[in-house]
């Protein structure tokens, strides 16, 4: 199996499921609620942080760099540390709802409405492509794996890039003016971050059949979630141009 999310990688579950017949094992059920849950802490979390940047925008950069950092070390040791995902999983929802609250709120004030926007393009993206997998218009054949990964890759890497050129005074305004090209960039990175929900749909199914452990449950939740993160981030950036054409 192959997948694009760093989080679910081709030997997730099955390295997960050795040994695991003998155990309670992860169902498509279970997963639902635990990335349920952990999207609930993350939208806590986010709120939390929303209210304290309204309150005082000086609480912005804390929670921010808090968020991003916390986020950053603790998705790592779940990544590393499978088994350890029941309990790493809740803490890193509620890193990230620190730090896309105050993002959030940043994009907020200056284009209100923004954020409502942005959850229920998120949202609608997510069930859209949900009943199209379920319902076989969409299939994660491997061409269709191999591309979306490839694709992902271009794009982390297309951002590390920007963001090393950043350091040195050299933009990469196509990125993030809200040129047409600019706009149109935006709109194929949506694109790749949706269908990166197909492969997850299609990694957690196969883990559920391949009878993984249940604490993979957690960790299935927890991959879903960084492509959820990574596809509202998108939808704002997106939005965000837009409405500075106006």
């Amino acid at each position: 199996m192959r997948t694009a999310n760093p989080a679910l990688s081709a030997t997730t579950f099955s390295r997960a499921s050795y040994g695991s017949r003998t155990t309670e094992v992860m169902t498509l059920g279970g997963t639902v609620n635990k990335t349920f849950i952990l999207t609930a802490l993350l939208i806590a979390s986010a709120a939390f942080s929303w209210n304290l940047c309204l309150q005082n925008p000086a609480n912005y950069p804390a929670l921010t760099l808090v968020g991003l950092i916390g986020g950053l070390i603790v998705g790592m040791i779940t990544v590393f540390k499978k088994t350890a995902a029941p309990y790493t999983a809740p803490i890193y929802a509620l890193f990230e709802g620190l730090l896309l609250g105050g993002i959030s709120v940043m994009f907020e004030q200056r284009f209100p409405g923004i954020v409502f926007q942005a959850f229920l393009g998120t949202m609608g993206t997510l069930l859209c492509l949900l009943m199209a997998y379920k319902s076989g218009v969409i299939r994660a054949t491997e061409n269709f794996k191999l591309g979306v990964a490839a694709a992902t890759g271009a794009v982390f890497f297309l951002y590390l890039i920007s963001f090393i050129l950043g350091f040195f005074g050299v933009p990469m305004n196509f990125l993030h003016d809200s040129s047409p090209l600019s706009i149109g960039i935006s709109v194929v990175i949506i694109a790749i971050a949706a269908f990166n929900l197909v492969l997850d749909f299609d990694f957690i199914e196969q883990g559920a059949e391949a009878g993984a452990p249940k604490y993979m449950e957690w960790y299935a939740g927890f991959g879903l979630l960084v492509t959820l993160v990574w596809l509202y981030i998108e939808f704002l950036r997106l939005l965000s141009k837009l409405q500075s054409r106006r």
